[in-house]
């Protein structure tokens, strides 16, 4: 989960505990006593309750799927975040047991096979239709997903990671990198957690290379967040100019990033590829990549697990000790920030 070898954990610990001993730890065949626990749990920035608690469940990914197929992300680094993933969503699931609170999955799926942009085009405005979600901006997609039944949560990643979708069971899970700071643009991760969603939803077929299959992953998230019959009605093909103003507009509206905006108006042949062509360079010239203007007004973090341990404390099912576990928290920090009113 720390993606450290055995040397690396000894070498963190100042060698309080040797490498050989480590193994003895991870074989059985010695046990740490309470100084080492601890020693161990800081190293790997747990707490010491992880190495006692006992799991009534087993989490296995399935159908595993990241945004890009790169080599962005090393091995090492693709096993951490796989093996935190099923930790976190081993207590997810095992506290929804404890509180009773599974909710109805209305899962989307599309029976077509999708083989073209205008495929999948059609498969972001099935799931409008299915959803009702009509022709309006969606103001949190994160918060939507959530209250379809997919199960999403973040985690600390490193930059080639944006998102990850798999299987446990007949449950879809999503995978998040988490923000690094408050208040940064969250267009980015709408569109990620929408094509995880593609992911999950549409069947692609067999003839499409994976940079192909991701193209139309983008174009069904880009769909969805901006509707066609919108998209057309605002950029307008008879137009000779487009102004960083109005894309600003546009993205603290739709919650798009502009050079989704511009492959939106790529698809629907509102611009020709020399157009697009044109402001892909003006973007890069003016750095917008790096700081893009316009904020959309949307947290975008998945929050039903923290809702549920609080529904398990105000109904004494769980303890704050309890409560800080599911929270992948240490107690007294959870503690800190817990304000009861009534």
């Amino acid at each position: 989960m720390a993606g450290m070898s055995l040397q690396d954990l000894e070498d963190k610990m100042g060698k309080y505990v040797s490498r050989q001993t480590l193994h003895k730890y991870e074989q059985g065949t010695l046990k740490p006593d309470s100084k080492a626990l601890y020693a161990i749990a800081k190293a790997l920035g747990v707490a010491v309750d992880y190495f006692v608690s006992e799991s009534t469940l087993h989490v296995e990914l399935d159908k595993v799927e990241y945004r890009k197929f790169s080599t962005k992300i090393s091995k090492i680094e693709q096993v951490s975040i796989e093996e935190r993933a099923k930790e976190c969503f081993t207590r997810y699931f095992e506290l929804e047991q404890l509180i009773n609170s599974a909710v109805k999955a209305e899962y989307f799926t599309y029976e077509k096979v999708i083989t073209t942009a205008e495929d999948a085009e059609d498969a972001a405005k099935e799931l409008r239709n299915s959803w009702k979600l009509g022709y309006d901006p969606i103001p949190d997609v994160v918060e939507m997903l959530e209250d379809k039944g997919y199960k999403v949560i973040e985690l600390d990643a490193p930059e080639g990671f944006d998102g990850m979708k798999a299987d446990v069971g007949d449950k879809k899970v999503i995978v998040l990198k988490k923000f690094k700071q408050e208040g940064e643009d969250v267009v980015r991760k709408r569109l990620t957690a929408l094509q995880e969603l593609a992911h999950h939803s549409l069947e692609f077929s067999k003839n499409l290379t994976h940079r192909e299959e991701e193209k139309l992953c983008h174009a069904f998230a880009s769909a969805i967040l901006y509707p066609a019959d919108m998209a057309i009605r605002e950029l307008s093909k008879d137009r000779f100019h487009f102004y960083q103003n109005e894309l600003k507009l546009i993205k603290e509206r739709w919650g798009i990033s502009y050079t989704a905006v511009f492959a939106r108006a790529l698809q629907l042949e509102i611009i020709g590829d020399y157009i697009y062509k044109k402001f892909n360079i003006g973007y890069k010239a003016k750095k917008l990549h790096l700081n893009e203007p316009g904020r959309f007004m949307s947290r975008e973090k998945p929050v039903r697990m923290e809702r549920l341990v609080y529904i398990g404390l105000s109904k004494e099912i769980l303890t704050v000790n309890e409560a800080a576990y599911y929270l992948g928290m240490s107690t007294w920090k959870f503690r800190e920030q817990l304000q009861q009113i009534v």
